[in-house]
């Protein structure tokens, strides 16, 4: 491609509120621009990423024995009713009727689609396993979208899908998903982590995250130095020892609090510690209500709430519930005095006394508050998220949190939505079973920000050859001089021949802004042809990494230049 004829509109600086280096990066090297928020164009040499990385997904989705389908973006909305997820969403999907009132909803995933359409394709035992894959835009209404591509409102994925007879089935297919995952992501030039992790909206009872290190991730591991421990901060535990509650030496009393329903309001009013106070969230577990008490400073990690109660699902109570639960608004709940509510402690507080928690008043709290003495609880254990500091569950020393960025999450999911969506198969007795599914997503946008983040340097993107827009960009220094144009242009065709993919920045530019803008895009071999070295019939070879230099022969350079992009072959 001739850079004329291309559109690179290259930036010096980043707008001032770009945060991540990938997002400010994509702007200044004209790979995106911002249509709206969350939502972006992606030039040509962005679009050409994608490509490379869909590719690079393609054969390794094929080498692991699945197939390729392409599903619609537009779901009926009925589809989700019927798996329950349709409300578990809540805003954040884009839903619509069309003009004869059909409710439909953008497709933020596709597990209720593909299992609709197997549930309709395959009947016999003799049809699994199958998996089956695809590369869509899908749909997500982030209230807050940022750091570029790794939080949008449209984003691409690779999601794949196994149906099997059995466990044993689903096994083997999640394994060979999971080394799948491995060869894209090494091929991709990404240093990862394989965590366990919470499948959280999207079911089952298993799942891992592939995770790369960013400070503009949205997720957190948490991470045991001494032993290697590390899981995804929405399953970690801590160490614990069992306690018996502590006595509080002071009665209990309640004080106005008017307006102050929060943990930070309360500390900024009455110059309290988080750690001194209790909040009580209100929950409906199995249609049934729970108070989950944690320390001020805290969380209350859903996933282990539910999994402590035993229940298949939870959720939040409404104002309206909450109101009629506690008789006082949101914001005021507290365990003293609650009644036809099961009461949940996480293990902190037992070490806790004197206390402040909700009063179960409008604008009232309750101070000098203990455990036992003032109310009793049903079930105690670790339901909060960990910290930086709690103790490892494996060796007992401190665990640290880090910030990451997904990349890819495979679920075990069972029969999820195979029940659900009625996707049965007649086994080799006879005999109507249930197919068992697995799910496997990757963020294709989020494998090129990720790149970008860990490969770049202070001029720019450096890309890793395999996922590269182009792997050799031709710059001339002085492109009215003749002979320079000429020697260019053979090289470019030569090298087009070859198979290797070529950008050629035949601008009539100063060489300053040339090599600044190949520096920018991060192409991995810049080739610099000035007439200098053309009188010793040499061209400047230039590695974008390291910047290495090298001189090769004129006649012997496309031969070397081919040798220099090779992708060595994948075991």
């Amino acid at each position: 491609m001739l850079w004329t004829n291309t559109l690179i509109p290259t930036l010096r600086t980043a707008p001032k509120d770009v945060e991540a280096t990938s997002h400010q990066l994509m702007l200044r090297a004209g790979y995106i621009r911002q249509l709206s928020s969350g939502v972006y164009d992606y030039l040509p040499l962005g679009c050409r990423v994608i490509k490379k990385v869909e590719s690079l997904i393609r054969e390794e989705m094929f080498r692991a024995g699945a197939d390729e389908v392409l599903l619609p973006a537009i779901h009926p909305a009925e589809i989700w009713k019927r798996t329950g997820r349709y409300e578990a969403l809540g805003e954040d999907k884009f839903a619509f009727k069309n003009r004869s009132g059909q409710e439909y909803v953008l497709g933020p995933t596709h597990e209720e689609i593909i299992t609709e359409l197997v549930a309709a394709s395959t009947k016999s035992y003799k049809d699994f396993p199958l998996t089956l894959f695809q590369i869509q835009t899908k749909f997500r209404d982030e209230l807050r979208p940022r750091f570029g591509v790794i939080r949008s409102k449209e984003f691409i994925m690779k999601d794949a899908y196994s149906f099997d007879c059995d466990e044993a089935g689903l096994e083997k297919s999640f394994r060979k998903m999971a080394e799948a995952y491995r060869r894209i992501f090494t091929r991709s030039g990404l240093s990862y982590e394989v965590v366990e992790a919470d499948p959280g909206l999207m079911g089952g009872k298993v799942s891992q995250e592939f995770m790369v290190r960013s400070p503009y991730g949205e997720d957190t591991i948490a991470h045991c130095k001494k032993c290697g421990y590390t899981v995804s901060r929405d399953i970690a535990r801590r160490s614990f020892e069992a306690a018996e509650p502590k006595h509080g030496d002071k009665p209990y009393e309640a004080f106005d609090t008017p307006d102050l329903k929060s943990i930070e309001e309360l500390c900024r009013r009455f110059k309290l510690k988080p750690e001194e106070l209790v909040k009580t969230i209100i929950y409906i577990a199995d249609g049934k209500p729970v108070a989950a008490c944690v320390a001020g400073g805290h969380e209350v990690n859903e996933g282990k709430l539910r999994q402590l109660l035993g229940a298949e699902a939870i959720r939040l109570a409404n104002a309206e519930e909450i109101e009629e639960l506690t008789k006082a608004p949101l914001g005021f709940s507290g365990p003293v005095g609650l009644k036809g509510v099961t009461i949940v402690l996480d293990a902190d507080i037992l070490r806790m006394k004197n206390f402040y928690t909700g009063a179960n008043e409008k604008d009232k709290h309750f101070r000098n508050v203990s455990v036992a003495r003032d109310f009793n609880y049903d079930l105690v254990g670790d339901i909060r998220f960990v910290a930086a500091g709690d103790s490892c569950p494996s060796c007992k020393g401190r665990l640290e949190l880090v910030t990451t960025m997904e990349i890819g999450h495979i679920f075990k999911l069972g029969t999820r939505y195979t029940k659900a969506l009625n996707a049965s198969f007649l086994d080799d007795k006879g005999m109507e079973r249930d197919v068992i599914m697995g799910c496997y997503g990757i963020g294709v946008n989020r494998i090129i920000a990720a790149a970008i983040e860990e490969h770049h340097d202070d001029k720019g993107i450096i890309w890793p050859l395999s996922i590269a827009p182009y792997d050799v960009v031709i710059v001339t220094l002085n492109e009215q001089d003749a002979e320079t144009r000429k020697v260019a242009n053979d090289l470019y065709a030569k090298l087009g021949t070859l198979g290797i993919d070529v950008l050629y920045d035949n601008r009539d530019e100063r060489a300053g802004v040339k090599f600044n803008d190949a520096d920018l895009i991060g192409i991995p071999l810049q080739v610099v042809i000035s007439e200098r070295n053309l009188k010793e019939r040499k061209l400047e070879l230039v590695r974008r990494k390291g910047k290495e230099a090298s001189f090769a022969d004129i006649a012997q350079a496309p031969q070397i230049i081919q040798d220099k992009v090779k992708v060595s072959p994948q075991p």
